[in-house]
């Protein structure tokens, strides 16, 4: 079952992404006591997820602050070691957190996977934004299959 607005967020292990090397986080501790926005993406390097989801909320760093959000993140189902190499692809240093969720843990226990093995990439996450409020989801941007509209920085700046 999908989380929702209201829910708490699953408690589990993610692995933050940062010159420190892979530094597991348990998810109660990084979205404990502030605001932050989360978008996931299917896969790293993958044409939508690396041409406009990610450099949407890079780009929009500052107007998400403005509006009080303290942190912005992403996840996608891969390993420590690609979302390091695509963090150093796109450009990000510290403007967007990124979060190795490696085997899918998190994606599932938000009930947000979809299954890409069609296209050799096994089980993923949807892709989907949510601002998170103190560990409690407020909202939630689910996209429908194929499609890049209610998750990007842009739609969730209008819609926070």
């Amino acid at each position: 079952m999908t989380l929702q607005a209201g829910d708490k967020l699953p408690d589990l292990n993610l692995t933050v992404v940062d010159e420190a090397g892979p530094t597991p986080v348990a998810s109660k501790d990084f979205f404990a006591d502030k605001t932050v926005v989360l978008f996931a993406v299917p896969g790293a390097f993958t044409p939508t997820c690396s041409a406009r989801h990610l450099p949407g909320f890079k780009d929009h760093v500052a107007d998400f602050k403005a509006k009080g959000v303290d942190v912005v993140a992403c996840t996608s189902v891969n390993d420590y070691f690609v979302m390091k190499a695509w963090a150093k692809d796109q450009g990000i240093t510290d403007e967007v957190v990124l979060l190795a969720d490696g085997n899918g843990d998190f994606a599932k226990a938000m009930g947000l996977t979809l299954d890409a093995s069609g296209f050799g990439m096994g089980p993923r996450s949807q892709r989907y934004a949510t601002v998170i409020k103190d560990g409690t989801i407020n909202k939630l941007f689910v996209e429908e299959g194929g499609e890049f509209r209610v998750s990007s920085a842009e739609y969730v700046l209008e819609n926070i």
